[in-house]
């Protein structure tokens, strides 16, 4: 009996001290570990527990059952696998946390990406449509965030027709509709109308889940060629 709570205590504390380490790393609470055995070095982790954070505790997700990070994960890990592991480093992504309703300031969102801490949390419960798309565009808000210099806003809205301006931020529009346009005009989608980096992030998700328009008109064009040429600056070998 003395041996089997001596045996518990033991996995209590290596789970707490493994816990802390995650913390320390990254800055999130009430996460286990799901996946560190990854071809391309990302981390998957997940929350065990609701967590909060952020400078004014406004960021919040939530802890999903085991059976649903199972089925989510297999999608998660196809589509980031598409990023090998010299490229991850270049950009700064390490850690994959999974959780669901994942909000911030109230507002729901598909991914908050975190480059300073290599950190992507993912809702592993945004809209099925859009999910692995959106993937790629979360990621995207990594490659920008670390390389803006490559992603020279005043350059992309130079593409635009003259009359057109985005909004002040992604969040001070309406325009959040994430189909694809049939006809793009420019846009791929109503959401690539918000921000320069937002329409950037359709973009290259659009490339990378391979669902682009049918019928590329000249301004979208540029906008796939700029995509195309910054991230093969990033990495020469990189596959788009």
């Amino acid at each position: 009996m003395k041996l089997f709570k001596l045996i518990l205590l033991c996995l209590f504390l290596f789970s707490k001290a493994h816990s802390n380490t995650i913390f320390e790393l990254i800055k999130i609470p009430n996460l286990e570990v799901y996946n560190i055995k990854t071809e391309n070095n990302l981390r998957y982790l997940y929350a065990k527990q609701p967590f909060t954070i952020g400078v004014n505790n406004n960021i919040n997700c939530f802890n999903s059952t085991k059976k649903d990070l199972n089925q989510k994960y297999v999608i998660i890990e196809k589509n980031l696998n598409r990023y090998s592991k010299d490229f991850l480093k270049k950009i700064n992504l390490r850690y994959i946390v999974l959780c669901e309703d994942l909000s911030i300031s109230g507002i729901g969102t598909a991914g908050i990406p975190d480059n300073i801490m290599k950190t992507l949390i993912v809702d592993i419960k945004f809209n099925e449509k859009y999910f692995e798309r959106v993937l790629h565009h979360e990621v995207f808000h990594i490659i920008n965030d670390t390389y803006k210099e490559l992603f020279n806003e005043k350059v992309w809205s130079s593409f635009n027709p003259v009359e057109f301006n985005y909004a002040e931020c992604s969040t001070c529009t309406k325009k959040i509709g994430l189909d694809t346009y049939t006809k793009p005009n420019g846009f791929i989608t109503e959401y690539s109308r918000s921000t320069a980096s937002e329409d950037m992030a359709e973009v290259f998700s659009h490339l990378m889940y391979g669902n682009l328009p049918d019928e590329i008109d000249p301004i979208l064009e540029q906008k796939i060629e700029f995509i195309k040429k910054s991230i093969l600056k990033i990495d020469e070998n990189f596959i788009l």
